[in-house]
């Protein structure tokens, strides 16, 4: 399937890209109807925080599971089946009667919606290898990204007509739609002979291996750790705009979707210069790109500036996890093909744990303060920093080059 057609190809891409819209979809959606939920539930915003928090668990939990079954399973049987499981999810949660009940309900939609992410992952690296898997995940991430755009200007129209019970009915359709996309459409990109055993022992010894790898982890940390700010600015925006900069839910929306094509430009950069400049040369620009970003919001955020001085660096801050993101996975799964799904399921549990342990932080000392969503997004981001020069970059192994000759 390597040798697909261009026509095929950007099919392919337009599926699978749908596929991995059901994450951005799940978290971003609902994000300007948080002040509402709050006085819907006459609950804390603390504990609105955590719904969040417990769906990107389910995302980072799913994906451990549904990962290595789709090593055994294949790729098509899985995914169709956790599409149903979302669409129930999506339901329980616009009919929740209280915020606990709510709260267990994302949790389950988050797991559910993880089989689009890392099953969609998964047939890239089953049907790309090299810099041709770089080419083709860069292309995914333009389809993928629209999803940070395209769901909270979706969630914030939807509150202008209905109240917040509507968003989780429209995810609840998407759930649908996605459904009939895969059953009809995916092909099964696995064969049964490339399988890995139905065997609990072959699967933990899979991750054992995974974890091992000195290389793969320190790329694994670094993109989950720069997801992990990223979750924070994505649960601490809501308030900071609506709350503290007084914006109302459709201008958060518009500025929230802006970043969407922040998401877009970095990893679309990525594809088209790959060629000429090397991953890990990339994967540098977006390291420094995101440290310099973070330590201009934080002091923005500590000296109370005005609107446009938030804006800005989080608009270079996001624009830099495009190129981390794409960068990070290509060059994590690259010689992962035996075990992809296990693969995947770790490169996409890492970001998830991590950024549930980030958001709740954002909100730790009120809702009338950014501070510490700042804070929380400079320490990932110098995290992530660490990451990567202390494990993959003291990790053994051959230089990549450009056609040039050279690592640039």
């Amino acid at each position: 399937m390597n040798n697909l057609t261009k026509r095929k190809r950007l099919q392919l891409a337009f599926l699978l890209g749908s596929l991995t819209l059901l994450g951005p979809f799940t978290i971003d959606t609902y994000l300007p109807s948080f002040p509402t939920i709050v006085n819907e539930f006459d609950t804390t915003a603390s504990l609105v925080q955590i719904s969040l928090t417990t769906c990107l668990l389910g995302l980072g939990l799913g994906q451990l599971i549904i990962g290595p079954m789709s090593d055994v399973q294949g790729r098509r049987k899985p995914l169709c089946m956790f599409l149903i499981l979302y669409l129930i999810a999506s339901v329980t949660c616009a009919f929740a009667p209280n915020i606990y009940f709510f709260i267990t309900s994302r949790f389950i939609q988050g797991f559910a919606a993880a089989g689009g992410l890392v099953i969609s992952r998964a047939v890239v690296r089953d049907v790309y290898s090299g810099r041709e898997l770089t080419k083709f995940f860069a292309l995914l991430m333009l389809i993928n990204n629209l999803g940070p755009i395209a769901a909270p200007i979706i969630g914030g129209s939807i509150l202008a007509v209905t109240d917040w019970t509507g968003v989780f009915l429209v995810l609840a359709c998407i759930g649908i739609v996605l459904f009939l996309i895969a059953a009809r459409k995916l092909e099964e990109t696995l064969p049964q002979e490339k399988r890995t055993p139905s065997n609990f022992y072959q699967i933990l010894k899979n991750f054992g291996s995974l974890l091992k790898n000195r290389q793969f982890i320190g790329y694994a940390l670094t993109q989950g750790f720069i997801i992990a700010g990223i979750f924070a600015y994505v649960s601490g925006t809501p308030f900071v705009y609506q709350n503290i900069y007084g914006v109302s839910p459709q201008v958060f929306s518009l500025l929230f979707g802006m970043n969407g094509i922040a998401l877009m430009i970095g990893s679309q950069v990525v594809g088209r210069y790959t060629d000429f400049i090397s991953e890990k040369t990339f994967l540098k620009i977006g390291l420094l790109t995101s440290n310099l970003s973070g330590a201009v919001l934080l002091l923005a955020l500590f000296l109370k500036a005005p609107l446009l001085a938030v804006v800005v660096p989080i608009f270079f801050l996001v624009s830099s996890l495009g190129v981390i993101a794409t960068t990070s996975f290509s060059l994590a799964m690259e010689t992962q093909g035996h075990i992809a799904g296990s693969a995947s399921a770790l490169l996409g549990l890492l970001p998830f744990i991590l950024g549930s342990l980030a958001a709740p932080l954002v909100g730790i000392a009120g809702e009338h303060t950014a501070v510490p969503m700042g804070m929380v997004i400079f320490s990932a981001s110098f995290l992530a920093f660490i990451a990567y020069y202390g494990l993959v970059r003291k990790a053994t192994f051959p230089l990549k080059t450009t056609r040039y000759g050279k690592e640039l």
